[in-house]
């Protein structure tokens, strides 16, 4: 049995030295063997760049997962050179950068993960589904994790329904806010709806309030900037056999 923990989405340079500051620890205290965390909005600003991909990877993170800001940044591009580096699998083929897949060799045995982007409200991507189903004749693990970056509830939950059995974990991601409905889908898939962010706490979504609200209120373009004040961290462990893939436990975690 391993202990895979996945850390929600990283909010600017307060919520990577929060993560540095906590992770080492928290890996520790649950016996992690791999870590996922995604990084889309690591950057000051959002997106990921060189510097914030850098002290999420020393902050001890095997695999950054990311989203519809995945190349925002103008040194984004590099970056996914890297193997470390995931972007969503379903950007059309042939011009896009990077892969959506990532395995991890760990030496007994293999992890596979993925990264998928959801189309209600989004960016229009191919369909994550569909691309769900062309990875997995290809890809040769049972233990099988998805960071899916998605806006609509509805289509997270439908896409953890899809891939009951068929993967070890569904981590919603994007919306920023922990979800209580984590659970084992057919006694064998992992899944929450939304794994969370570390960051700011008292923000709108790591942001500060203030221009979110103006942005709100008066449908005027704003400069968002990470919000200051006490951060807080949200995850998600699970419990898997390595050996089959089927995962048995799956914990919400906060650390404030």
């Amino acid at each position: 049995m391993k202990n895979l923990l996945f850390i929600g989405d990283v909010v600017g340079r307060a919520g990577c030295e929060f993560l540095s500051e906590k992770l080492g620890a928290l890996k520790l205290a649950h016996d992690i063997d791999i870590t996922i965390v995604n990084g889309e909005n690591s950057a000051q600003g959002n997106g990921i760049n060189h510097a914030s991909a850098d002290m999420l990877v020393r902050a001890g993170a095997d695999v950054i997962t990311t989203g519809n800001h995945a190349f925002r940044q103008k040194d984004a591009m590099e970056l996914f050179e890297y193997d470390y580096m995931v972007r969503p699998a379903n950007y059309p083929e042939g011009g896009c950068v990077g892969s959506g897949v990532r395995i991890l060799d760990m030496g007994a045995y293999s992890v596979a993960v993925v990264n998928m982007m959801g189309t209600v409200y989004m960016d229009p991507l191919d369909n994550p589904f569909s691309k769900m189903d062309e990875l997995l004749e290809e890809i040769d693990t049972p233990n099988i994790f998805l960071d899916f970056h998605a806006e609509a509830t509805s289509e997270k939950k439908a896409m953890g329904h899809y891939l009951t059995g068929k993967v070890s974990g569904v981590f919603g991601t994007h919306t920023h806010v922990q979800t209580a409905d984590e659970c084992i889908l057919g006694g064998h898939t992992a899944y929450i709806t939304d794994v969370g962010m570390v960051g700011p706490e008292m923000s709108c979504l790591g942001v500060d309030t203030a221009s979110a609200v103006d942005r709100l209120r008066f449908r005027m373009p704003v400069k968002f900037q990470v919000a200051e004040g006490e951060c807080f961290l949200c995850g998600t462990i699970v419990n898997f056999d390595e050996k089959c893939g089927k995962s048995y436990k799956i914990e919400r975690i906060i650390i404030r």
